[in-house]
């Protein structure tokens, strides 16, 4: 299904409500109530369409990217919580129960307490939790913790909005809307419902064991490998991830998103580079091998296997080089002749995963590698600093690298500055693929 389809059918679900409603050719009131209905239903629609993008749905995610989908999700989000907000201010009509000759509610607007309080509920609780989600950094919640805190709330807003919007909606008194807005409910729950319930019963099906548990680099960075503890195949492209759980049962909230540096032809075990930074990841090093995990995936796009451009240029930043492992542990198998060239950010030597396996495939391969460092050791061949956009046009400033791939994974930051120098350069932005999973 192509991106603009899958586009266009959101469109359509968080628009049906309005459109139901403008249909009805009830008498219109005055512009104020109109807008603010209209704000109500459309909140509604956009928070029930929301549940479709949670970023775990690959046959989405894969067409315009996970990055991408999350992206709307949040923005979608902010704006719903806006339109939710002043939805109850905007009414000028006379706030009392309709009497029996106003059957359509055209001067009187809805006050029982009985069809306000559930809409009071949602009016409260959506507001606080697109607040958290823009603060959980600063907040310091636990990402377990925040997770079960985000999908309970999002289900309540979605039930206890549904409810007040049947109880006191002008529109939705219309059985044929209601109807409309308890399927959209539905599909929302069941959205949930797939990813916490669904998809955790189909991976205990399909368990893993820890195979082992690798330095990568000298700081506190480690390569993870996997292998089925059953007789199935995982299949996935170099360059995707997958959301990691080990140790806890697939239903404990307790997985992470982490790119799969092994290369698919390599084998049945699957790898990941993984940095302690906090929670679970600070306890990476002490997982005993045996230990039964979990995967979720493969998700993301971040792969050329469907790229045919005549070169592919890596740019990584930190363990953003877990999937350029998987990239190039994957051409250099394959046998792909295609010039590559690899530029690798990082603040010392030591934080440099895999370097020596990075030299073999410089040399084996061919890949032109290029290591930048802030501070680097003496004598060492390499960039000093950060990767500016004078490093980008050194190696790729020539007019036939502006048909090359790209592929960006790091730091927010490094990634912006990046794509911003890419296209300075003439790279157009479709030849530039990135995942980055945190925004403002």
């Amino acid at each position: 299904m192509p991106a603009g389809l899958l586009i266009l059918l959101y469109l359509f679900a968080a628009l049906l409500p309005l459109g139901l409603a403008w249909a009805q050719g009830l008498e219109p009131r005055s512009i104020a109530d109109e807008l603010a209905s209209g704000a109500g239903i459309l909140a509604l629609a956009v928070i029930l369409a929301e549940f479709l993008l949670l970023g775990r749905y690959r046959f989405v995610a894969r067409r315009v990217g996970t990055d991408i989908v999350m992206r709307m999700h949040q923005l979608l989000a902010r704006g719903a919580a806006i339109l939710a907000v002043v939805h109850p201010f905007l009414y000028t009509t006379r706030r009392a129960p309709a009497p029996d000759w106003d059957v359509n509610r055209q001067f009187f607007v809805m006050n029982d307490f009985a069809a306000i309080w559930p809409g009071m509920i949602a009016w409260l609780l959506l507001p606080a939790l697109v607040l958290m989600a823009i603060g959980r950094n600063a907040l310091g919640y636990r990402y377990e913790t925040w997770r079960l805190m985000h999908g309970l709330g999002a289900a309540l807003i979605a039930g206890f909005g549904v409810l007040h919007t049947l109880r006191a909606g002008r529109y939705s008194a219309d059985p044929a809307m209601g109807y409309v807005w308890l399927a959209l409910l539905g599909i929302a729950l069941f959205a949930l419902a797939y990813v916490y319930v669904l998809t955790p019963l189909a991976q205990l099906r399909r368990p893993w064991t820890v195979a082992s548990v690798t330095p990568a680099a000298d700081e506190r960075t480690w390569e993870v490998t996997l292998r089925p503890a059953r007789d199935f195949t995982f299949r996935y492209r170099a360059g995707q991830f997958a959301w990691l759980n080990i140790g806890h049962l697939p239903f404990s909230l307790s997985d992470n998103p982490f790119s799969i540096s092994s290369a698919p032809s390599a084998g049945p075990e699957v790898s990941f580079i993984i940095k302690e930074l906090g929670d679970f990841t600070r306890t990476i090093g002490s997982i005993q091998p045996g230990t039964r995990a979990y995967l979720d995936g493969p998700h993301g796009h971040l792969t050329v296997a469907d790229h045919k451009a005549p070169g592919i240029a890596l740019i990584a930043g930190g363990v953003g080089i877990a999937p350029m492992m998987g990239i190039l542990r994957e051409l250099h198998a394959k046998g792909d002749t295609r010039p590559t060239a690899l530029i690798y950010g990082n603040r010392s030597e030591s934080q440099i995963a895999h370097r020596d396996e990075l030299a073999r495939l410089a040399r084996e391969h061919g890949t032109r590698l290029t290591h930048v460092l802030c501070e680097p050791p003496a004598g060492m061949a390499c960039e000093l600093g950060l990767i500016t956009p004078e490093i980008l046009r050194d190696h790729f400033g020539n007019a036939e690298h502006r048909a090359w791939l790209y592929v960006l994974c790091g730091p927010p930051a490094m990634m912006e500055a990046v794509e911003e120098a890419l296209i300075a350069l003439g790279v157009p932005s479709s030849n530039i693929l990135s995942e980055r999973f945190s925004y403002d």
